[in-house]
């Protein structure tokens, strides 16, 4: 695998290292070594799948707080996505940025997220499915949520005829 790390602090695209041949290729997606050289959390407590049936679906912005800070591995495994993450940690050199990427299951990119980042998505694709490995296991009453468009951040996403959850669209704006 190959880690590049992007303009917010602790995160990185994670790409493969396809072996092809005639078949096709196989590559490993998660390896607990390889994670531990990059000095990122290599917990896996949990795996997720996300299911979103119509294009502009949006999921987010969602973290856990202490003492149950989870990392998520992000893949697309059919469809694409435009995936999301926001700095909240007061003391990371990068805190209220933000930064966004396709994940499609063409392209097999891997999106590393580390504790203290908020997630979220919107999918480009009907049905675009996600899966997600976790570090922390869910705890629903450290669950927390930014607002999608809170004008602090300014993430810029692609599709505003959007389907969005109550729960989602509920949550607060960010207060520094």
């Amino acid at each position: 695998m190959k880690f590049s790390a992007v303009p917010l602090q602790g995160a990185y695209v994670v790409d493969i290292e396809p072996d092809t041949d005639e078949r096709g290729f196989f590559a490993r997606t998660w390896c607990v070594e390889e994670f531990k050289a990059q000095g990122l959390n290599s917990n896996l407590a949990q795996c997720n799948v996300s299911f979103n049936k119509s294009r502009g679906t949006l999921r987010g912005l969602h973290y856990q707080e202490q003492p149950f800070e989870e990392a998520k591995l992000v893949r697309c495994c059919s469809g694409g996505i435009y995936d999301v993450i926001v700095d909240l940690r007061r003391t990371s050199p990068t805190y209220c940025k933000w930064f966004a990427i396709e994940l499609t299951a063409t392209n097999r990119r891997m999106l590393y997220v580390p504790e203290g980042v908020a997630h979220g998505f919107q999918a480009l694709t009907d049905e675009a499915e996600v899966f997600y490995q976790i570090s922390e296991a869910y705890h629903p009453e450290y669950a927390r949520g930014v607002r999608w468009n809170d004008s602090l951040f300014g993430i810029e996403w692609p599709i505003w005829d959007l389907i969005i959850s109550e729960r989602d669209s509920a949550f607060p704006d960010y207060t520094r």
